[in-house]
């Protein structure tokens, strides 16, 4: 599971640079359409959920790691 959290996070931060790509460009064209920041947005609030989820991972596993230790004694 862990594993392909780690992928789509991968593919998320890909997709979110191609739409901070895409909107700068667009600007470079004139005042963009509101629309169109979304295509930005939408992959940065993916990336900010699993990237917290990735970021409590160790901190998860050593306390579950410290409870079975303590179970065991």
């Amino acid at each position: 599971m862990n594993g392909k959290i780690r992928q789509f996070h991968r593919w998320t931060a890909i997709a979110f640079t191609l739409g901070v790509i895409g909107y700068m460009v667009a600007m470079g064209q004139g005042q963009p359409p509101a629309w169109l920041g979304l295509f930005a947005l939408v992959p940065l609030i993916l990336l900010l959920v699993t990237g917290l989820y990735l970021f409590a991972l160790p901190y998860v596993a050593r306390g579950r790691a410290a409870r079975r230790v303590a179970a065991q004694d």
